[in-house]
């Protein structure tokens, strides 16, 4: 990611309505500014810029399976008065969301994965979800 990335992506927000429209939607872009050509784009499409996040694992602020991390912004402007029950869950690298279709989807379809994930949450699904997971990293599948 660039340095200046939160002034990167308010700038294209501001100037191009479709991306704008479509970060609303999947809060999401496929040609993120942020990102560094190159080697950035290459990270991102490999999942390999997740590698790092194995350290939050290992400190225990993170699982490897579970509902993505988000902001308390994000809380409240999409989970709203179901924000109680994802946050009961430790955010994962890979979750539910990742394995279902990841950037193709809406955001509000991505709180309702996460709330699914929570709220039907058993060990065999993790298995699952992180086999699966597997699958979708090898293919590129829905990533950016």
């Amino acid at each position: 990611m660039h340095a200046d990335s939160d002034a990167r992506l308010r700038d294209l927000l501001a100037r191009d309505p479709t991306a704008a429209r479509d970060y609303a939607t999947r809060a999401k872009l496929g040609n993120d500014p942020r990102i560094i050509r190159g080697i950035g784009t290459v990270l991102r499409k490999t999942s390999l810029d997740e590698v790092p996040q194995f350290f939050n694992v290992l400190k225990g602020d993170m699982s490897v399976i579970g509902p993505r991390p988000v902001t308390k912004q994000e809380l409240d402007r999409h989970y709203g008065a179901s924000a109680p029950d994802v946050l009961r869950a430790r955010p994962g690298i890979s979750g539910l969301w990742q394995v279902s279709g990841r950037s193709g989807l809406s955001y509000a379809e991505r709180v309702r994965l996460d709330l699914d994930y929570v709220r039907n949450w058993s060990f065999m699904r993790d298995v699952a979800i992180l086999l699966r997971t597997v699958v979708v990293v090898i293919l590129g599948r829905g990533a950016c």
